[in-house]
């Protein structure tokens, strides 16, 4: 059974079409580099989803109208890393990531036990548990968005949402998150993150979905969709997929306009 269906989703805002007629469906084990050039419209097709934008068309989770699933049921199948990495309130890393688990519980409950060894867990997995008792507003970029990431993780969910979530890292945290992402697929896990680095796509990702201009105009393996064809037509560069020693590797030639 597909876990997220999208059917004929469309959004505008005002009278500007922003997604026309997107459908597509992600299955358990599935690690979907959501691509396309600025402006193509995959920030608004991960918010559609959460019903953070308006929209139309159909949104189902395990066969269920995920318009009419509650908040609070709905946090506890889809975990969002949004692109914005800003902390404006001094709370310290362990109380953030920690808000990960509040999704699952109801007002005013406490931790427990486990959840206390979720949240060390995902700290770990991350790199920041030795930041635990640091203000999360006073840390580097590239820390805070590492700890925003394990706060997705202590959510502990079947299906993740990403926004561009290695911007931010440098090229060894993007590999680790990358292989992590690729980890918790193999567990039957859903990730669908947006990429700019085509290369990271191509080389983690078992599905790419590309969006261009509002449309979802190619749907498949890495290796069929980043061809010379598209990656002229949708990016505007003279680029091919390579693989090497058993691993995609982009080879960018030139820019074409």
């Amino acid at each position: 059974m597909s876990v997220l269906s999208i059917d004929n989703l469309d959004v505008s805002l005002g009278r500007k079409p922003v997604l026309e007629a997107v459908g597509f469906e992600a299955g358990e084990g599935e690690l979907i580099g959501l691509i396309g050039p600025n402006g193509a419209g995959k920030t608004t097709l991960l918010r559609a989803i959460l019903r953070l934008t308006s929209s139309t068309g159909n949104i189902l989770l395990d066969g269920s109208d995920l318009r009419r699933m509650q908040v609070a049921d709905r946090a506890k199948i889809i975990a969002y890393l949004p692109q914005e990495r800003d902390v404006a309130w001094p709370v310290t890393v362990k109380t953030l990531v920690s808000l990960g688990r509040s999704a699952l519980k109801p007002a005013f409950a406490g931790f427990d036990h486990t959840d206390e060894t979720v949240v060390e867990t995902a700290m770990k997995r991350m790199g920041v548990a030795e930041l635990a008792s640091r203000p999360a507003n006073e840390l580097s970029g590239g820390e805070r968005a590492r700890v925003l990431i394990a706060r997705v993780l202590a959510q502990d969910t079947s299906i993740i949402l990403a926004d561009e979530p290695v911007a931010g890292l440098d090229p060894a945290h993007q590999l680790e998150l990358m292989e992590l992402f690729a980890g918790l697929a193999q567990e039957n896990r859903t990730v669908i993150a947006s990429l700019h680095d085509l290369g990271l796509a191509a080389k983690y990702c078992t599905r790419l979905i590309v969006l261009d201009d509002g449309r979802l105009i190619a749907d498949g393996t890495p290796e069929d969709v980043l061809t010379p064809a598209l990656l002229r037509d949708v990016y505007g560069i003279d680029a091919q997929l390579m693989k090497i020693d058993g691993e995609f590797i982009l080879h960018t030639r030139k820019r074409l306009r």
